[in-house]
Order: structure tokens, then C-alpha cells, then sequence
């Protein structure tokens, strides 16, 4: 496997939609091998998601994984999922806000307003169809790699820019207080 160089905040392709695999170009080699090295790149980086676009590939592929992640250690667990040409779609019109980082966007986090509950449509990595409902803070793990897949970062969504913080001013002056907002809502929306 081949760890892949991630683009960063700037760089053209984290911008762009990118396009629909279909079924014969996700079985060829090529793209699972990509696959591979897609899920090697995010462990070894750390990170609880990553989208075919932080890769220089604009192509409706990403993976999630989430296990003892240092760099998100109160997130719950996921388990490896791969999602090929995913659709979220909202369930109600409850949000809460969560703060967000992103390997794109280097040593930077801000509060990003998403959705509590939501459904999947995606294909895994061999096809098969799959339908989902998701909640609370796995949910938006998923919602921020969509984003990335419709040339959207967690930026866009900030909606007050004075809660940009980097990540040592985070665990200085932020995180106590967000780990009190959000924890409650973990067992009410889990993973």
C-alpha cells in the first residue's frame, strides 16, 4: 500500500464535485487499490475520515473509521465503512454544534452546526447497496465527508469564525467546555 499526499485548504481540487463511479470502474484494481491506500492514508494520519478529494482524486469515494482515535478521542466508535457514491439525506430538523477539524485544513478547528439524524444510500467498496440511519456525533463524521465529496470543507459551515481556534488553544480554552455540551447527547445519539 502507498500512503497518499493530502491537499490542503487552497488547493483546487477540494472545491470541485466530484464524479459518480460506476459499478465496473469500482471493481477494476485501479480503484481498489485506491481504496487501500485511501484507508491506509487516514490511520496513518489519524483521522476519523477521509474523501477521495484530500487525495487528488475527485472521485465519490471515502472511508470512516473510527477506533481509540487520538485526535477525537470522545467520537464513537465506527467501524471501517467505505461509502461509494453516498446521498445523506436529513431526518427531522434537530442540529447541534460540533467542533470540527479536518486533515485538509491543518491545526485548525471551528463549531459547525449538523444535522442529529440522518439516512445513507451508498454503495461499500464491492457494490452492494446499503441504507443507513445515523445519529448524533457519527453522523457527523459521515456529513463531513460528504462535504469533502461535493468540494465543500467544515469552513464553509462555520458560522461564527470567532470560534476558529488551532487544535493547542482547543485543548487550552475549548475543549472542557465542549466536552460538557456533548457528552450528555452521546447515549441519546451514539454512533
Amino acid at each position: 500500500m502507498t500512503l497518499l499526499k493530502i491537499a490542503h485548504v487552497g488547493h483546487p481540487v477540494l472545491r470541485d464535485r466530484s464524479r459518480e463511479l460506476t459499478r465496473d470502474e469500482l471493481a477494476s484494481a485501479a480503484v481498489q487499490r485506491f481504496i487501500d491506500d485511501l484507508v491506509e492514508t487516514m490511520r496513518d494520519a489519524s483521522g476519523a475520515g477521509l474523501a477521495a478529494p484530500q487525495v487528488h482524486n475527485p472521485i465519490r469515494v471515502c472511508a470512516l473509521e473510527v477506533t481509540a482515535n487520538p485526535r477525537y478521542p470522545y467520537l464513537p466508535e465506527i467501524p471501517l465503512t467505505i461509502l461509494v457514491n453516498p446521498v445523506v439525506a436529513s431526518l427531522g430538523e434537530e442540529t447541534f454544534e460540533s467542533y470540527e477539524g479536518c486533515l485538509s485544513v491543518p491545526n485548525l478547528r471551528g463549531v459547525v452546526r449538523r444535522n442529529t439524524d440522518i439516512e445513507l444510500t451508498y454503495w461499500d467498496r464491492d457494490g452492494a447497496q446499503h441504507k443507513e440511519r445515523v445519529g448524533g456525533l457519527a453522523a457527523c463524521v459521515y456529513q463531513h465527508e460528504i462535504d469533502h465529496l461535493d468540494g465543500k470543507l467544515f469552513l464553509d459551515r462555520v458560522e461564527d469564525t470567532r470560534t476558529l481556534t488551532t487544535w493547542t488553544e482547543f485543548e487550552r480554552f475549548h475543549r472542557q467546555a465542549y466536552l460538557e455540551k456533548i457528552l450528555p447527547l452521546v447515549p441519546r445519539m451514539g454512533g
